[in-house]
């Protein structure tokens, strides 16, 4: 198996000798690197918008692996999506260490970085980010009416116009990746609202209160929605 993730440096702590890290510092940002992950994380930084980029990392599941069924497809599938996540975590300048999860099965944050995971037959994704993040995958495929009322009401509904199955999981997968970064889980599905629809990429969802942006990706009969605090997103997908 090739080596997609290597430690960029197991030292910890370094001097926050540039206005960037010192701002970061300000915020509260957690830094365990040095050396060649302080540039890393450096180059993840957009200087026009000042904003910090994430890089969610989609993978393709291999044709011998689809095969595979029950327990065996889900211990493959989880590992996969780890590779995934290891890889946005290299992109990210991150280290991440034993990754952990509460009792709920939420993930827990590792030195203050926050992690995402999703995996379906075809695909599985990962996401590492300095604050709570969250994203799904799923193929767009038909559905029942049921499922439409389910996921959102009229009002939503009428915020676009465009394929009814492609806008259904839109919200679908936005949703989910909001209820995974503030891990409760698909019951707290009657409580996320969308709000706006920005275009055909970006929109907003409200949860107890809170607003969060939404980033789709479409791509091979899919979508990809991952939930974030106004980062630049930098796609990945690598086909197996």
């Amino acid at each position: 198996m090739p080596k997609i993730y290597e430690n960029l440096n197991r030292s910890h702590g370094f001097a926050a000798d540039s206005s960037v890290f010192k701002q970061a510092l300000k915020e509260g940002e957690n830094f365990n690197l040095c050396g060649k992950a302080k540039e890393a994380y450096l180059k993840k930084v957009d200087h026009n918008t000042k904003k910090a980029a994430l890089f969610p990392v989609i993978l393709q599941v291999p044709f011998k692996k689809k095969q595979l069924k029950g327990k065996e497809q889900v211990a493959y599938l989880s590992r996969h999506a780890r590779r995934a996540l290891q890889m946005s975590a290299r992109k990210s300048g991150i280290f991440l260490r034993t990754l952990l999860k509460n009792e709920n099965g939420a993930p827990l944050p590792v030195d203050g970085n926050f992690w995402s995971l999703t995996h379906k037959p075809e695909y599985v994704a990962g996401v590492v980010a300095s604050t709570s993040t969250g994203i799904d995958i799923e193929r767009i495929r038909p559905c029942s009416a049921s499922l439409f009322r389910k996921v959102a009401d009229d009002r939503e509904w009428g915020l676009a116009d465009s394929d009814p199955l492609e806008l259904f999981f839109r919200y679908w997968t936005s949703k989910e990746a909001v209820l995974k970064a503030v891990g409760i889980g698909l019951k707290g599905l009657s409580k996320c609202r969308v709000m706006k629809v920005i275009d055909k990429n970006n929109l907003i969802i409200n949860f107890k209160n809170k607003n969060w942006q939404i980033e789709n990706f479409f791509f091979q009969g899919h979508i990809a929605s991952v939930a974030h605090n106004l980062c630049r997103i930098k796609w990945t997908l690598l086909k197996a």
